[in-house]
């Protein structure tokens, strides 16, 4: 197991008060595996300290504000590829068939594509294989580290990890595609409600294809489940 990856869904899940007094030990276990690049680890870490130690509330609607509220922030991946296609529900087969395949069973209301689920999936895998497969959906995290670097935010910290250990890297094309999508403010409610409603938009080479080897369609935000926590109780399991 890559505990990075665990590490990093957990950062990303909803913060609730079992997962601020988990962070310490995420904190040792990002630098006892210590893959990710030291300017990285030292804002992730930073991050997670603000998690540990700020108030709750406060931390819960920053983070509805930012991944719950904004379309361009979404932490559903198909959300920044695809528009309201027939693609999607296939894809959402397919990605939840690639995790059953390797071990990993999921509950039927969570959408597979949710980038914290991704990344636990990721964790079970060889270590590879899981920096391959980050490299599909790379432009993506590019392209949310770029956002959230202009929010001043230190979740940039997760996507530019994420970014920095995937085998493939980004075209530059493929991230200025998705930089050039609207961005709203999250108090902009008309901005944001235009947002939502913006016709389907194609991007990158082989939009269309199969989920496993492109993690190409896109759905609305759903359930936001808390994953990879110790302790925790997630609706997802792995086979032995």
């Amino acid at each position: 197991m890559t505990r990075t990856f665990k590490v990093l869904s957990a950062v990303l899940s909803y913060p609730t008060a079992q997962l601020q007094d988990a962070m310490p030990e995420l904190t040792a276990a990002i630098g006892g595996e210590a893959l990710l690049p030291v300017a990285v680890r030292r804002q992730l870490e930073r991050l997670m300290n603000e998690i540990a130690t700020g108030d709750l509330y406060d931390l819960q609607e920053r983070y509805v504000l930012l991944f719950d509220r904004t379309r361009s922030l979404s932490l559903h991946l198909f959300e920044h590829v695809h528009g309201e296609s027939r693609d999607r529900g296939q894809a959402m087969i397919d990605l939840k068939s690639l995790y059953e395949n390797g071990g990993l069973e999921i509950d039927a209301a969570e959408l597979p594509d949710f980038v914290p689920l991704f990344l636990e999936f990721l964790s079970t895998r060889p270590r590879a294989e899981a920096y391959e497969l980050l490299g599909q959906p790379a432009h993506i995290f590019a392209a949310l580290a770029e956002r959230l670097r202009k929010r001043q935010s230190d979740y940039e910290a997760v996507f530019r990890g994420l970014a920095a250990l995937a085998t493939s890297k980004p075209k530059a094309e493929d991230i200025s595609a998705l930089l050039a999508e609207p961005d709203p403010d999250a108090t902009d409610l008309a901005a944001l409600d235009a947002a939502w409603e913006d016709e389907p938009v194609n991007f990158g080479p082989n939009a269309g294809n199969g989920c496993k080897d492109g993690l190409i369609a896109r759905i609305r935000a759903g359930l936001r489940p808390t994953s990879g926590v110790a302790g925790a109780t997630p609706s997802h399991t792995s086979r032995p």
